[in-house]
């Protein structure tokens, strides 16, 4: 893990502090609570995102023509 000291964190928060503004970090830390705790709900349901093709697009993929190859002579 990690081995920051209270100096190093210090720092750290300073310039997270300088990047943000003292406004943005409310929501920023917001956001990221909700971020992960969305990503841990999604993994304890353990729902897959299905990313096959339908067969339309299929089927639409197989009626375009390609270009014909010009050659030079």
């Amino acid at each position: 893990m990690l081995n920051l000291s209270p100096f190093e964190i210090g720092i750290i928060a300073i310039v997270v502090v300088l990047l943000f503004g003292t406004r943005r970090l409310p929501e920023l830390g917001s956001g990221l609570g909700k971020a992960i705790s969305n990503f841990r709900s999604s993994y304890r349901e353990g729902v897959a995102i299905d990313v096959t093709p339908k067969a339309e697009q299929v089927e639409k993929k197989e009626k375009v023509e390609t270009p014909p190859n010009s050659t030079q002579s």
